[in-house]
């Protein structure tokens, strides 16, 4: 796992990452596993700049950005293309600035003498041996929106820089300051698409080197990075087309790599044992994360897709993937919430008919779904999601039939014991008590907390990428892009008249993607991976989250209600996959913390001087 790490103090370090490469320039920040291609600095005097990752920003950029480090305008270091980490010197003050999707999250301790930095909460917590946090996981599993927390991680003493903050470090003091706007003001969708298309161009070129590249030829989302990689020269593009899932994505990608040069296709047919779930049973062939992750759930077919790329390229390279795309260029039906918050009753109404006829139902239910979300703010809704956790727990329906929440309590909650849903409830309203930045609107809100969790199962990703030598590269996570297509209003965005609007309307003019992509109406989906899943691998997920589950042990999935999900979901009747998902995810992670602890840190026999 890469990682970098940093200490601030006025002693020495007594300690520093093992195998760790100074940051030049920064003489108390170390980076581990990254290569050193990756790893850039410029520095003059007191001031320095380092960015970790991939940086669209050359040597020139820079150095000419130690003038905006000196000013300490920090956001200006994060616009440029790409996704990474920044750390800047002015001075005696550093400000350490993850990315807003969380690919590169911040965590920092504070111990008497100084501070520690890291993008590894595991890390810091192995300093002292900090045990994980029970309440902040059962709000990862509950609640599923990383911010609701905001700086408590999930171990007891570690804090964590929520989205859109940067961690600051002086003399006197150190915390987290704002850096990104709660919300963006307003773009018109025609407006935005030549910006979203500029972004996503840059996105893709600043990966592009002498590497081989590959990327998913699927949906809309990747089919589209696909063809701009091919516009810079050959592409390896594979298509996962397991038989069993009867979709449309391999005659589109089949289509679309004979209309587009430079597009090598393979499809990738899986195999009768690539399903979900597939490989729990030896936990030893699963990369280790810092924070529980999905990828562990779908492991089997990340790894069919990477041998495909694997055998079709002359050595490592880097792999395109459309993750994210649905979060930043589509929105879910809550942004009706926001229109009658908003006093566009006639708007609402017109889009929830639409809706309505979509999902054959009635507008007044459409409606009547969003109203409650409409009528409270985001610490309202906390104080209320407080209260339902105090409450009895609830009988089980499908979420999407649920009134729309700013942060759903999700069925995962109903199978926690009374005392850890009542230590959840009491930090609710704590969360509630003390927020000071919440945005007016609930997609602006629910916008962010999907791609930080996004951000988080796509590093799992690429853990797993790792293990060829394959870096993997989602451009629709890059600040850039994030910020190009979030200021189009969620209702443009998420209209139901039209797939991507967005997306068309950025690429359309261009010819760069074939109209046939930008036109389709269809998704393909692995629900019928999930559920053979869950039937082939039913002994494994009881054993697993059995007696002797590490969460039923901290009382965040107790045994009886979590065994009639599994037996619900082995017989292919509608359960709640998504809690499950998390719950499974949560159990490798815990599993893997106990049974092969990272040696995280190395003692230094030579002490150097603190910056």
């Amino acid at each position: 796992m890469r990682w970098s790490a940093g200490w601030y103090g006025s002693i020495r370090h007594d300690r520093q990452p093992a195998s760790g490469r100074a940051v030049p320039g920064l003489q108390t920040a170390w980076t581990c596993g990254w290569p050193a291609a990756r790893v850039r600095t410029a520095d003059a005097g007191p001031t320095a700049l380092a960015v970790i990752g991939e940086c669209g920003a050359d040597d020139h950029h820079l150095q000419d950005a130690l003038a905006t480090v000196r000013a300490q305008k920090w956001r200006a270091l994060t616009r440029w293309p790409g996704s990474y980490l920044t750390i800047a010197r002015s001075g005696a003050t550093l400000a350490v600035i993850g990315d807003l999707a969380g690919q590169h999250p911040v965590y920092y301790h504070a111990e008497a003498s100084g501070t520690w930095w890291s993008t590894a909460a595991s890390a810091l917590a192995a300093l002292d041996g900090a045990p994980v946090d029970a309440t902040a996981l059962a709000a990862h599993l509950a609640l599923a929106q990383p911010d609701v927390l905001a700086a408590r991680s999930l171990f007891r003493g570690v804090r964590r820089v929520p989205g859109g903050h940067l961690l600051l470090i002086g003399p006197d003091a150190v915390g987290t300051d704002r850096y990104e706007p709660v919300a963006y003001p307003s773009v018109d969708l025609r407006q935005a698409a030549p910006v979203v298309r500029t972004a996503l161009a840059e996105a893709v070129a600043t990966r592009i080197d002498d590497r081989p590249v590959s990327s998913d030829l699927a949906g809309l989302d990747s089919t589209t990075l696909a063809c701009l990689a091919a516009q810079r020269g050959p592409v390896t593009a594979v298509t996962f087309a397991d038989q069993r899932l009867r979709d449309d994505d391999l005659t589109f990608a089949t289509r679309t790599a004979a209309a587009v040069p430079n597009l090598d296709h393979h499809p990738v047919p899986g195999a009768p044992e690539t399903m979900y779930y597939a490989g729990l049973d030896d936990l030893g062939h699963l990369p280790v994360t810092d924070a529980p992750n999905q990828f562990a759930i779908t492991a089997s077919i990340k790894r069919t897709v990477l041998n495909t790329v694997a055998a079709h390229t002359p050595s490592p390279g880097v792999h395109f993937t459309g993750a994210a795309g649905d979060a930043v260029l589509s929105a879910p039906s809550s942004y009706l919430a926001d229109l009658l918050r908003t006093g566009q009753r006639r708007r609402a109404r017109q889009h929830a008919h639409l809706r309505a006829r979509l999902r054959n139902t009635s507008t007044r239910t459409v409606l009547s779904r969003a109203q409650p979300a409409a009528r409270t703010d985001l610490a309202g809704a906390w104080r209320q999601t407080a209260a339902d956790l105090r409450a009895p727990v609830r009988d089980w329906i499908p979420q999407a039939q649920r009134p729309v929440a700013w942060t759903p309590l999700l069925a995962s909650a109903d199978w926690m014991t009374p005392d850890l849903r009542r230590h959840l409830a009491i930090a609710l309203d704590q969360a509630a008590d003390g927020l000071t930045e919440a945005p007016a609107l609930l997609t602006d809100w629910t916008d962010r907390q999907d791609l930080t969790r996004l951000g988080v199962n796509t590093s799992g990703w690429r853990v797993l990428s790792a293990e060829y030598g394959i870096d993997l590269a989602a451009p629709y996570l890059d600040n850039e892009v994030i910020r190009a297509c979030l200021a189009v209003p969620a209702d443009q965005r998420g209209t139901p008249t039209r797939y991507k609007p967005l997306l068309e309307a950025a690429f359309a003019p261009t010819g760069l993607v074939p109209d046939f992509v930008l036109t389709r109406t269809t998704k393909g989906g692995f629900n019928a991976l999930n559920y053979q899943g869950l039937t082939d691998h039913a002994p494994v997920l009881r054993e697993l989250l059995g007696p002797s589950s590490r969460l039923a042990a901290l009382g965040l999935a107790t045994e009886q209600p979590v065994s009639a999900v599994l037996t619900r979901a082995a017989t292919g009747q509608p359960t709640a996959l998504g809690a499950l998902h998390l719950i499974v995810a949560a159990e490798v992670w815990l599993r893997q913390l106990a049974a092969a602890p990272t040696r995280w840190w190395q003692e230094v026999t030579s002490h150097v001087a603190a910056a």
